[in-house]
């Protein structure tokens, strides 16, 4: 008989259980929130007064890499400031699409689940960062990109997998989805077809805590916040290809 099953002879479950506690490290009742025990966030407004927000970090690595994309006619959610960014003197011309009136940089004005003012096949590439969560016929809002793009052309898609809900944004057209690799690889092989999609997560579990207490990307660090963990994804990239 060996010293295991010895131990387990002469202990009852409930004093192994306490045992394995005591193994533990950092022990039970002996971690140190700190700054973070606490049950509001360090900031409400994702860290932006703090530096840069998790998750602009990991769009800017996802566009980054895929900046070869954004050429000739591009179309961008919100404002074109990724399309000027990454994009550069490669872009032919550029759109801004937002969903109501009242932004004075949208060149059209229209809901991406139902976009009939952008023609067919008329668009290079579409840089669609953070945006499907907030629309809840997210199917059709994907058919439009893929619709709108040329063949040959590039949809570039960031969303949340770990993310506070956006306040404003929800209180106005409303907060709906939270993403996984494998929803989000789903969601655009439907409309592209699987060999066009790759999906990409980004994150680990200090920068999910990171992105939900407002913390800045700069208190984190870039080495931390490139550590990828697969069970922790903040951020979900996915580049759908229309096929030529």
């Amino acid at each position: 008989m060996d010293l295991r099953d010895l131990a387990r002879r002469r202990t009852t479950p409930e004093q192994r259980r306490q045992l394995k506690r005591l193994a533990l490290w950092p022990p039970v009742g002996g971690v140190r929130l700190g700054s973070l025990g606490r049950t509001r966030p360090i900031s409400r407004n994702y860290g932006w007064e703090r530096g840069t927000p998790v998750d602009r970090f990991y769009i800017d690595a996802f566009l980054r890499k895929h900046a070869r994309y954004v050429r000739g006619r591009v179309l961008e959610i919100g404002d074109d400031e990724y399309t000027r960014r990454y994009g550069g003197t490669a872009v032919a011309k550029s759109d801004v699409l937002h969903a109501g009136p009242g932004n004075p940089e949208a060149t059209i004005v229209a809901d991406l689940a139902n976009a009939p003012q952008i023609e067919d096949e008329s668009v290079d590439c579409v840089i669609c960062t953070q945006t499907l969560l907030l629309i809840y016929d997210v199917q059709a809002a994907v058919a439009t990109i893929r619709r709108i793009l040329a063949p040959g052309g590039t949809a570039l898609v960031t969303v949340p997998g770990v993310s506070r809900i956006c306040r404003d944004e929800a209180d106005e057209w409303g907060d709906y989805w939270r993403f996984t690799s494998d929803s989000a690889t789903r969601l655009f092989a439907d409309e592209f077809g699987a060999e066009h999609v790759k999906a990409e997560a980004y994150g680990n579990v200090l920068a999910a805590t990171a992105m939900l207490h407002g913390l800045a990307a700069e208190e984190v660090g870039t080495e931390r916040l490139n550590d990828r963990d697969r069970d922790f994804e903040v951020l979900i990239g996915v580049s759908a290809r229309r096929p030529a």
